[in-house]
């Protein structure tokens, strides 16, 4: 059972949160999760703005063709962290096409920023593709987060229909190129289902992670966030999600995530133990 948070706090957390003129992709996009990270006193920052210039059909993140961004973000986040007294960051953003390497260096300058403040926070960034962008994915890793993430959301099959503008090879490359420049770096991907898939197909998805070098993976239910979105084509079980964990175990994964309301920062933390 979630625990009940109280309005009080989350009243406060979020007065931190717009004081600091930052955004949460736990509030833009609605995820089920937020009264258990915001009741602990964690949030995922969102950098890059709060739209995106994607139109994945399965997102409630607003969309847009581009804008400017704020140099001051990065230093914000990290004050932002400290005040909070956070131990395990979150840094995720909206993808940015329209920016040199899909704003890469504000991912970098904010892994910076946080560190500089205190070493000891574990840092995990989840990132878009950057269109593939090998110097992205380096300039990203040269911050030296403690794990990089980045999701490959479905399979194959259905990318056309829910990941327009997104790549299945592409994304598995962004993983094993980030494994190959440090080994020490934890990489971790992430899969919604209910969108019409099979259980043969999201085990052949496992399958590609691991040769990928993926070291933990987030499995959850889609919920359509409105009826403009792609409509969900399935209800996992709680049986069937333990069953895709046991699965994902067998693949070789160290640490599983399944569950109805799993998201990719979801208990993001528990990668310490791999740490």
């Amino acid at each position: 059972m979630k625990p009940t948070i109280r309005l009080s706090y989350l009243n406060d957390l979020k007065k931190i949160l717009r004081k600091g003129r930052i955004n949460t992709v736990c509030e833009e996009s609605r995820c089920p999760n937020i009264s258990e990270c915001f009741s602990s006193g964690t949030a995922t920052f969102m950098i890059l703005g709060d739209r995106c210039t994607r139109a994945c059909s399965f997102c409630n993140v607003r969309r847009f063709k581009g804008g400017d961004v704020d140099p001051e973000e990065p230093k914000r986040i990290a004050e932002t962290v400290h005040r909070l007294g956070l131990r395990y960051v979150v840094i995720t953003s909206v993808t940015r096409d329209d920016l040199c390497l899909g704003g890469a260096f504000q991912f970098y300058s904010t892994v910076v920023e946080i560190k500089s403040l205190n070493r000891n926070i574990r840092v995990e960034v989840l990132v878009p593709d950057f269109g593939g962008s090998r110097d992205a994915i380096e300039m990203v890793m040269e911050a030296k987060p403690d794990v990089f993430s980045h999701n490959v959301e479905t399979i194959p099959r259905l990318y056309r229909s829910v990941r327009k503008g997104a790549d299945y090879e592409r994304s598995l490359k962004i993983l094993k190129y980030a494994k190959s420049i440090s080994d020490n770096v934890i990489t971790k991907s992430g899969l919604i289902v209910g969108f019409g898939e099979s259980i043969k197909e999201l085990e052949e998805v496992m399958e590609d992670l691991i040769s990928a070098g993926c070291d933990i993976l987030t499995i959850g239910q889609y919920y359509s966030p409105s009826l403009r979105h792609y409509p969900v084509k399935k209800f996992y079980s709680p049986e069937e999600f333990k069953l895709l964990k046991d699965l994902a175990y067998s693949k070789g994964f160290k640490l599983v995530f399944s569950g109805s309301n799993v998201r990719s920062s979801y208990m993001a933390h528990m990668a310490e133990v791999l740490l």
